[in-house]
């Protein structure tokens, strides 16, 4: 059995993508779809299970925050960020995350039992000089194991061009505003700045305490 595992679409669904999960028995989406159009042409492809992602607004009210199911042998929970996975994974043999736009897969013993937490990034629009990446997981005879899948840039598709100097003096007005507690929405209006943008800064100082703006700008690959 092969289960596709995507997250972080925000309204894009490349044909590449799409191509990818052609094999697969079912889909995982780990949220941040941005509309219900993507759900309808994943579906075409395999039946998907998808959780609600902080940029899913009134359209997705009825999606879960968190699942946890089983298939294919497989006790399966997910949630949009990793902080709102189960404390304890150890009845879980998979823990799907997405929000970081981060390829990140690891496995995790507890009490015995081992359980793989996968973020499989983002194969939406591209963001700085992140890759776009989706993964496979294979289920066999012998378990299951994850398959990182890259899907190439097209040659006009490049990183968006942000002056180095400009992006410093940016992160530092955010993490300004972040410490005085104004809302990312707030900050993204007082600067004309796109919210996702912001939200990724302010979630880098957050949750990196004493993180600086050269080291924010270290994480985005800038």
């Amino acid at each position: 059995m092969i289960i596709g595992v995507i997250s972080d679409t925000h309204d894009l669904l490349r044909p590449e993508v799409e191509e990818a999960l052609r094999n697969c028995e079912c889909i995982l989406h780990g949220g941040d779809v941005s509309s219900p159009g993507i759900l309808e042409r994943l579906e075409a492809v395999a039946p998907v299970r998808v959780v609600r992602g902080n940029n899913d607004k009134a359209w997705a009210e009825s999606l879960p925050a968190f699942l946890d199911f089983e298939l294919g042998g497989l006790r399966i929970c997910m949630s949009h960020k990793k902080k709102d996975l189960p404390a304890d994974l150890s009845s879980y043999d998979l823990a799907v995350c997405g929000h970081s736009h981060q390829y990140a897969c690891e496995w995790l013993e507890t009490k015995g039992k081992r359980t793989l937490i996968l973020n499989p990034g983002s194969c939406g629009p591209r963001r700085f000089h992140q890759p776009i990446t989706l993964a496979l997981i294979r289920i066999g005879e012998d378990g299951f194991a994850a398959e990182r899948i890259e899907i190439p840039h097209m040659p006009k598709e490049t990183a968006p061009k942000i002056d180095a100097g400009d992006m410093k003096t940016l992160i530092e007005a955010v993490i300004r505003e972040t410490r005085k507690g104004r809302s990312v929405d707030g900050i993204a209006a007082r600067y004309d700045v796109d919210p996702a943008l912001t939200e990724q800064i302010a979630r880098l100082y957050v949750t990196h305490p004493g993180v600086t703006a050269d080291g924010i700008m270290g994480k985005m690959g800038l």
